[in-house]
């Protein structure tokens, strides 16, 4: 289980007021698909709201440590029949940005001034898959985009 300063705690609880639960806990209980669920939302989210459909504290209560203890999160408010669980994403945002290939992509233009007295202008853009930066900091295109056959007969 994950400890957490009561100052982490509380700010926790007050990013967390205005979640809606994310994952429901029927009458099934806590079964393998839905700690399988909350598994991934905690991965997506990192902070969740579960709600359980019971009227039997105890068993809430089991349940959350249960949930705490499996899955490695950190309980953070209990509240009637919502509970509050935490737990740090995993740093694949970094990943996916860094990785080559078909996407979007990030690039910086620096273009001199004309009268070249003044600064540079730089500016960072999103390039598709198919653009290049030219030597003057233009974008174009590296293929023509292909035209239908079709559509340029109809226009004629």
């Amino acid at each position: 289980m994950l400890k957490l300063t009561p100052a982490e705690r509380s700010e926790l609880r007050s990013q967390a007021h205005g979640l809606k639960p994310v994952v429901l806990i029927g009458d099934a209980g806590l079964t393998p698909a839905v700690m399988k669920e909350i598994d991934a939302g905690l991965n997506v989210h990192g902070l969740i709201k579960v709600r359980v459909f019971g009227d039997d504290r105890d068993a809430r209560v089991g349940m959350y440590d249960t949930i705490c203890s499996e899955l490695g999160a950190a309980p953070i408010q209990h509240i009637g029949k919502l509970l509050v669980v935490y737990r740090p994403k995993k740093e694949d945002e970094k990943q996916r940005s860094d990785r080559k290939g078909p996407g979007m992509r990030e690039v910086t233009i620096v273009k001199p001034s004309p009268s070249g007295t003044k600064r540079p202008s730089v500016t960072r853009v999103l390039l598709k898959g198919n653009e290049r930066v030219t030597a003057g900091g233009n974008i174009k295109r590296a293929k023509p985009r292909q035209s239908s056959q079709k559509k340029s007969s109809l226009g004629s």
